[in-house]
């Protein structure tokens, strides 16, 4: 059975060479002309892959090795009264494990991580000779937008208090903020970064080669992404 249609959205917000804050596509640029209606797209949602099912098969015993034919004990010369010299027991160590494998990725890092991954992807297409890294600061920033936007039920690159993207990512840490890409309802690292190339404002961010630095957010309550680029 597939999902029903979900709402998606995009916004896109980046900073301009005077430090001015942009917003293209669902908002306008400041000063200028304000939709009236926000353009809608609908969209099947497909399925998350959830984790391997646990495998367990027959618990396999040693058959028991066939008796053998006792033999009488060999004649002694020792006297009946010496004591039968014994051996000490030998304690074997415990038999230890190998250290377990690592966890996999929590499905969400994996799907920020191909979403870094498509995106340098794009941008070697378009001729950019560096791929972006992956920042902590800038991850934590993405991350907390898109958690901040599934709690509180909104969608734009500023906070109900007011907060914008450039402010949230300098109070992360990171000094030189560019951009923000943020999207919301695609539910697989190819449909959102399919969207974002598709629209003009989302595409100018992801091949801009001037930046050198991304992180990226996503919370699956709502399915919002956020894209936070560095210089």
């Amino acid at each position: 059975m597939s999902a029903g249609p979900a709402l998606v959205a995009l916004l896109v917000g980046a900073i301009t060479a005077g430090a001015a804050s942009l917003s293209i596509g669902w908002s306008q640029p400041l000063g200028g002309p304000r939709e009236t209606s926000p353009p809608q797209a609908a969209v099947e949602g497909g399925s998350v892959p959830g984790a391997w099912p646990a495998l367990a098969g027959p618990l396999l015993s040693p058959s028991s090795a066939p008796p053998s034919a006792t033999q009488p004990p060999p004649p002694t010369s020792a006297p009946a009264t010496e004591p039968p010299t014994t051996q000490p027991a030998t304690t074997q160590p415990p038999t230890t494990r190998p250290p377990a494998s690592s966890a996999p990725p929590d499905p969400a890092t994996a799907m920020e991580l191909r979403v870094v991954e498509l995106t340098n992807q794009e941008r070697a297409a378009a001729g950019c000779d560096r791929a972006l890294v992956i920042d902590n600061r800038l991850a934590a920033a993405a991350q907390g937008h898109s958690t901040d936007m599934a709690t509180r039920n909104y969608f734009s690159h500023t906070s109900p208090e007011g907060v914008d993207f450039a402010t949230r990512i300098i109070e992360a840490g990171y000094p030189s903020p560019a951009a923000e890409n943020i999207a919301m309802g695609q539910r697989t690292p190819e449909q959102v970064m399919q969207a974002w190339m598709n629209s003009a404002g989302h595409r100018r961010n992801i091949l801009d080669c001037e930046y050198v630095a991304i992180g990226v957010g996503l919370d699956t309550r709502g399915w919002y992404w956020t894209q936070d680029f560095g210089r």
